[in-house]
């Protein structure tokens, strides 16, 4: 793998009043959304969308997209930038902080949906001894007319990222048969051991829980088999490093309990900081990199409930973009719909 040395761009603070700043080299070819994300770190996704979509943004004197290409010496017009609102005091309500984490995750929301940016190690719902976790929470954002946001799919308690959300009936209704039709797209990053051969691949097997001890997991299973179901994951090699861990894009067909990370330790190249599911013995943790799981659902793209599409994008989570950083990987270099692996 190559490095390649650029200077980073300064971050700016959000302020008040219009910006105009120019595209940087190392900004050339970069989408328009993805610049306001590295210039504004903590911007949140929904607003930056509102502003480009709305025209306040403006380059070179233009209105433009949010998947526009920035290209070296342009001018961007940066309007006043909302601030986030500062966290509740330390007597707020347990409601009160909940409303305020949730809006502090948020990289998407609307009238019907939220797509939240879920921490690693924060469970989606509840089981036995899990008391907090985001189903929870959620019943905080109870609009006036009494409806709840409702899960529309699930994450694994270690997988941060996106997790969306439908805040009324009829977008909870409309979503799941999204699921249902497999309409939803969803990109998932991981950091694995070794280097997949080929570099880019099917992986079709049958799923079926097994209970050991204090825990379940997901082991491979014959066709046919009682409580068995079908998983198709397709994954691509982005980057390698050393031919010790490769960065891989996976796309999953369908949505089993631990379908990627089954699947990842089914052809021998585990997922990193996977305590159920990486079993290479003798293997080393380079050193600098966390021992966490490095599972990432990075985009989803999904057709909206009243028409057009949501497409959001999460950040690395911190254990994650410091391993990137180690290893000299750039998440911005990677597109991960145009370039994720076709079924």
């Amino acid at each position: 793998m190559t490095e390649v040395e650029t200077e980073a761009p300064a971050v700016v603070k959000p302020g008040k009043g219009v910006q105009t700043v120019t595209v940087g080299p190392d900004e050339d070819g970069m989408r328009l959304d993805r610049f306001f994300e590295a210039r504004y770190p903590g911007l949140s996704f929904s607003h930056i969308q509102r502003i480009i979509r709305k025209g306040e943004v403006r380059v070179n004197g233009k209105r433009a997209e949010p998947k526009v290409r920035l290209l070296k010496g342009q001018a961007i017009r940066i309007p006043p930038l909302k601030i986030e609102a500062p966290k509740p005091r330390d007597d707020a309500s347990a409601d009160q902080k909940d409303r305020a984490f949730i809006k502090s995750i948020t990289l998407y929301e609307d009238d019907d949906v939220l797509v939240l940016n879920k921490p690693m190690g924060l469970a989606v719902q509840g089981g036995s001894g899990t008391y907090r976790h985001l189903d929870g929470m959620l019943g905080s954002m109870t609009s006036r007319d009494g409806q709840r946001p409702r899960l529309v799919h699930r994450l694994d308690k270690d997988t941060s990222g996106c997790l969306l959300v439908a805040k009324t009936r009829f977008a909870a209704t409309a979503l799941a048969k999204t699921f249902r039709t497999r309409s939803a797209r969803k990109i998932y990053w991981a950091m694995v051991a070794g280097v997949p051969r080929p570099k880019q691949g099917r992986v079709s097997t049958f799923l079926a829980k097994e209970d050991r001890e204090d825990e379940s997991m997901m082991r491979i299973a014959k066709h046919g088999e009682e409580g068995a179901s079908h998983a198709v994951t397709y994954y691509a090699v982005v980057e390698t490093s050393a031919q010790k861990l490769a960065w891989l894009s996976l796309k999953p067909v369908t949505g089993r309990t631990h379908q990627l990370r089954a699947h990842m330790e089914h052809i021998g190249h585990p997922i990193v900081g996977d305590e159920k599911y990486f079993r290479i013995e003798n293997w080393e943790l380079p050193g600098g990199m966390q021992n966490k799981l490095h599972l990432l659902a990075r985009r989803i793209a999904v057709p909206h409930p009243r028409g057009g599409t949501i497409d959001v994008t999460a950040p690395l989570p911190p254990h994650m973009q410091q391993t990137w950083n180690l290893l000299g990987l750039d998440a911005k270099r990677y597109d991960p719909i145009v370039e994720a692996p076709e079924e």
